[in-house]
């Protein structure tokens, strides 16, 4: 999706303001998350022990007290999702309504499918992907959750999964690649950077989480250039992650080929 004749209808800043509005959202969210898994990352290296032999925690327990574990978890969630009212402010400052980049409630069903079918192929191919760099030494043992068995347990996970489908596809795909069109980036050299950037803020799970959500974007990219809409995606990551957390629940201990 390129911009075209709605681009006279916007009050957008110069592009040297939009360079720095891009710069302070991912200052403040998922370029700051890309420096950190970095450093951490090198960290792992640096350790004396392999990657394989060391662990990544997803979703962890926040408090010893499980009511208030519950309400650090929730407002950690919330807290966590504010750059996505941010980027939905200065769009719709520059005239912009979340439905420009297809974030609407237009077409459920085909939403729905389109999301299941994204999900089950690169859920798969995904988990595939982990084994091996894990396999390879190129992973660290990513444990998805280590809450405690109490009645919110599975809801939290799948508002963590929620919150991640939302604030990356919101972020990476659908204001990232618009306002690097307003630039005048190529759709291809827009989409390897968003790419990269996706990639970037899962090093601290191994080289091999780079790779895979490296190429997620670059399908991701792809797709949301063909139908021009992001809620598919949004739908298609959090079913991954709900996928991801509530089947460790379940499978943690009790299967072979789970590290």
């Amino acid at each position: 999706m390129t911009v075209g004749d709605d681009q006279a209808t916007l009050s957008l800043p110069p592009p040297r303001y939009l360079r720095w509005e891009i710069f302070a959202v991912f200052a403040v969210s998922l370029g700051a998350s890309g420096l950190n898994a970095l450093l951490d990352l090198i960290n792992d290296l640096l350790a004396k022990q392999s990657l394989n032999s060391q662990q990544a925690l997803l979703v962890g327990s926040l408090s010893a007290n499980h009511w208030f574990d519950l309400v650090l978890q929730l407002v950690s969630i919330a807290e966590a999702l504010t750059p996505v009212v941010l980027v939905l402010y200065l769009m719709a400052r520059s005239g912009e309504p979340p439905s420009v980049m297809g974030l609407d409630g237009s077409q459920p069903g085909k939403d729905a499918l389109r999301g299941a079918i994204i999900a089950a192929v690169i859920g798969g191919a995904g988990l595939g992907l982990y084994i091996t760099a894990f396999k390879l030494g190129a992973s660290l043992n990513i444990v998805p959750e280590s809450l405690p068995a109490v009645w919110w347990r599975i809801p939290v996970l799948l508002l963590s999964a929620a919150h991640d489908g939302i604030l990356e596809e919101i972020l990476v795909i659908g204001y990232l690649l618009r306002r690097l069109d307003q630039l005048g980036w190529t759709p291809w050299k827009a989409i390897l950077a968003a790419a990269i950037l996706r990639g970037s803020y899962h090093l601290y799970q191994g080289f091999g989480a780079f790779c895979g959500n490296a190429v997620m974007g670059i399908i991701f990219g792809i797709l949301y250039r063909r139908w021009g809409r992001v809620t598919p995606l949004i739908i298609a990551h959090f079913l991954i992650d709900a996928v991801t957390f509530v089947g460790y629940v379940a499978l943690a201990g009790k299967v072979s080929w789970l590290p």
